[in-house]
């Protein structure tokens, strides 16, 4: 068969799901090159548009589907499918196809990359598949359009609302204005009843004057400017209230918090009088919850500003916040062992083997892990493992419905 060009039309048989939000098809037989298929479902029969050539795979999208598969159903959003809005990968699936997707995405991580054999399933958060996003970003184009972003894309596509955003950010007007002096928009609805809008000032000039002189307000993290809206926002989860930067980082699912905490504790079963690390521990949620069960000492690290003031403000004492990169905090000794409990809770890079042999090295009888990325789990798993560590359970929870995200909780015991 010839080369593969952009653009070529190929039809393929799709396979089965990968990380990414895609499924695996190959041209030609299971000999053939491989092509990674956006806007499909396992088993289906489909032509592809090829839009991206690499070393040794394509990337393509499912333009027609010749035999769809029983879990197909028709997108609720006008913007979903190939060569629109980026930012839901699965609208095309039922919602229990979408959490078989993200089961067998784990399983295969974890098979490939930490060796290990595990039966996965993906739990329904409450809320449905749609209005629960209670984080959004804009992108704004060149006319001062705000809308989202294609696929692999800078390309703004202008919508009337995004179905996944939180009911209070679809009431917003953001869409409906023009924005000449802003690169990006951010609105937040928290769970505590808390609007605010942000935006990313351009280099051509001001954000337009705020309604309220106490709005306006240019805030750390990349310059952003508060239009309208509590710059600290008020997030309620595990019985109680916390207080967050409108520009920090919080679960962008309204039920995520408390069931991922509930997850946490019910792994650690944590006891009076042990010490814990909370470590990427943000504005100190699990550190909070595990330390209205130890009253012991309890450590937070966290390398953002805002996140490590918020937590000083959430947790009293015995509470400890260091403000440093973990690496670094464990590095050069500014938390030491021995610690009963861990909790780690990285980025989507995950911890890494340094971090994970420092904890190790400081002997807790139990590591929690809230992954947002199932590779770098099972990365940091096979690191666990080498060093004599063993997966005890592991949870998954749909956390963002409609895309291939997926959040999961780990006990790693010695």
């Amino acid at each position: 068969m010839n080369e593969l060009q952009e653009g070529d039309l190929v039809e393929l048989t799709v396979g089965a799901p990968a990380h990414g939000g895609h499924c695996v098809a190959r041209v030609g037989g299971e000999h053939g090159q491989v092509v990674f298929v956006r806007h499909a479902l396992p088993g289906e029969r489909v032509t592809a548009e090829i839009t991206e050539l690499h070393k040794g795979y394509a990337r393509g999208d499912a333009i027609k589907i010749h035999e769809p598969s029983a879990d197909r159903v028709e997108p609720p959003c006008p913007y979903a499918g190939p060569g629109l809005c980026g930012g839901c990968d699965l609208q095309h699936a039922s919602g229990d196809a979408q959490r078989r997707w993200k089961a067998a995405v784990v399983e295969e991580q974890l098979r490939r990359l930490a060796k290990l054999s595990y039966d996965v399933r993906v739990e329904e958060l409450p809320g449905g598949l749609l209005g629960w996003r209670s984080r959004v970003r804009y992108a704004v184009d060149a006319a001062g359009r705000a809308g989202l972003l294609k696929h692999r894309s800078h390309e703004v596509v202008a919508i009337d609302r995004c179905r996944i955003a939180h009911p209070r950010i679809q009431e917003l007007d953001l869409l409906d204005r023009e924005w000449p002096d802003a690169d990006a928009l951010e609105a937040v609805a928290t769970t505590g009843g808390d609007v605010t809008v942000l935006a990313r000032p351009s280099g051509s000039g001001r954000m337009l004057p705020p309604d309220d002189p106490a709005d306006g307000v240019t805030l750390g993290g990349g310059g952003r400017v508060r239009l309208s809206g509590p710059a600290e926002v008020t997030e309620q989860a595990a019985g109680r209230e916390w207080r967050v930067p409108a520009e920090g980082f919080w679960q962008v699912h309204p039920a995520a918090a408390g069931t991922l905490v509930a997850a946490v504790i019910e792994m650690l079963r944590p006891a009076d009088g042990e010490t814990a690390w909370d470590l990427y521990g943000g504005a100190g949620l699990f550190a909070g919850a595990i330390a209205e069960r130890t009253h012991g000492r309890t450590t937070v690290v966290e390398s953002s500003h805002a996140g490590a003031a918020a937590a000083r403000g959430n947790l009293g004492e015995p509470a400890e916040v260091v403000e440093a990169r973990v690496e670094a905090a464990l590095s050069r000794r500014r938390v030491t062992g021995p610690v009963d409990l861990v909790v780690l809770d990285p980025p989507r890079a995950g911890a890494g083997a340094k971090v994970v042999r420092s904890v190790v090295a400081a002997g807790p009888r139990a590591v929690a892990y809230v992954a947002c990325d199932p590779a770098a789990l099972a990365r940091d798993i096979a690191t666990f493992r080498e060093l004599g560590w063993k997966l005890v359970t592991l949870r998954a929870f749909d956390c963002f419905p409609m895309t291939q995200h997926v959040e999961c909780v780990a006990l790693l015991e010695p």
